[in-house]
């Protein structure tokens, strides 16, 4: 016996519900667990199970006072504000350049493409042994150009969907106007190209905040980052489950800015690169 179409439409919307509730409590729950712990005292907060205390914020003061949080959290801004600087526009020439006039062939793409299956430990190998020749070990400079050279093909590949089919019709009217070749791109493609050259920002930006491999073996205690430092929020008793939780918020805080806002451009930006 066939169902009637309204209570096959009531199946297919709760279960499509369903799916997205468990996908959101899957990643909002540890969030709440997080944020529970960094409100209770460092005793509560091995208890198992949880006790429920009165909120206080004696952890977020802690991370500020006792350990050297600003340093950490200015040094993955500065870092990571400075890879993205770098890689963004090497990453839109190259993919101006695969884009509209196919440099390298299938060949050349396809490289750029397998050195992101790389291991990075195969990479900071290398990278640490050129920084320590050139004497820029535990600089920020070091972990600058380790994060773009860590995210430049992945950038590259995203915005090349941005430069094909529209831009090209564009820039060849712009050409027929009198415009110079650079002219065109940086009036034409580049504009049109802008919510892809957002989205990837963004996630050069996230990228180089989150790494951890290249920033512990290429820094020192002035430049490490935030996920070094929060690594090293460990004691002869274990871990500081609670200054830890309150850090790792705190270390969320940019991205729980930016996101909302810029989170429009990121959906397009993304949508039609996948789309082209």
């Amino acid at each position: 016996m066939r169902r009637p179409p309204d209570v096959r439409r009531f199946l297919s919307t709760a279960i499509a519900h369903l799916v997205l509730v468990a996908f959101s409590a899957a990643i909002l729950l540890p969030l709440l667990w997080v944020l529970r712990v960094s409100l209770t005292d460092r005793l509560t907060a091995y208890r198992i199970p949880p006790r429920w205390t009165v909120p206080s914020l004696e952890n977020y003061v802690t991370i500020f006072t006792s350990y050297p949080f600003p340093t950490w959290f200015l040094n993955s801004l500065t870092v990571g504000l400075g890879s993205t600087a770098v890689a963004l526009p090497l990453a839109t020439a190259l993919a101006y350049a695969f884009a509209r006039y196919d440099t390298g062939g299938a060949a050349l793409r396809l490289s750029v493409l397998m050195s992101q299956m790389l291991p990075p430990i195969v990479l900071v190998l290398p990278l640490f042994a050129i920084f320590l020749s050139a004497r820029l070990l535990n600089t920020h400079l070091a972990i600058v150009i380790a994060h773009m050279a860590l995210n430049l093909p992945f950038l590259a590949w995203i915005l090349i969907a941005f430069f094909d089919q529209e831009v090209r019709q564009l820039e060849e009217a712009a050409r027929m106007e009198g415009a110079s070749r650079f002219q065109a791109f940086y009036m034409m493609a580049v504009p049109v190209a802008a919510p892809g050259l957002l989205s990837a920002g963004l996630l050069a930006f996230i990228l180089s905040w989150n790494e951890f491999l290249f920033a512990l073996i290429l820094s020192g205690k002035a430049t490490a980052t935030l996920p070094v430092g929060l690594s090293t929020l460990e004691t002869q008793r274990g871990v500081e489950i609670a200054p830890l939780a309150a850090a790792t918020l705190v270390a969320c805080l940019p991205v729980f800015v930016v996101m909302p806002l810029l989170r429009r451009y990121l959906i397009k930006g993304l949508s039609l690169g996948a789309l082209k």
